[in-house]
């Protein structure tokens, strides 16, 4: 059997618990984990979780995310995973602003 990709998207939403705000998504060749996490300072901890822990080689952010945020989980990683991700200028779940003035 061909090896599984083990990725994780993570979405920042007000009072996430990433311990129990997260799914997985698991197809044949793909299993994928969301997670919510509350801020960057979350997002940070539990991407260095997902990656030794979960095993995950791939991250995909959410729109949410800034350039900042962005740059914080790639630093984070320190490059034994790829980082992707998706891209608003402002986020529309997060008041139309990007994570970067909030966090």
């Amino acid at each position: 059997m061909a090896e599984i990709l083990k990725a994780a998207f993570l979405f920042v939403a007000p009072n996430a618990d990433p311990k129990t705000h997260r799914q997985w998504v698991k197809t044949e060749k793909v299993h994928v984990l969301s997670v919510a996490v509350k801020d960057y300072a979350d997002a940070v901890a539990t991407t260095k979780q997902l990656v030794a822990e979960e095993g995950i080689s791939a991250i995909e952010l959410c729109g949410g995310f800034g350039n900042r945020g962005t740059a914080m989980i790639v630093d984070a990683v320190g490059g034994k995973v790829l980082v992707g991700v998706v891209r608003f200028d402002v986020h529309p779940g997060l008041g139309n602003v990007s994570g970067d003035t909030l966090f």
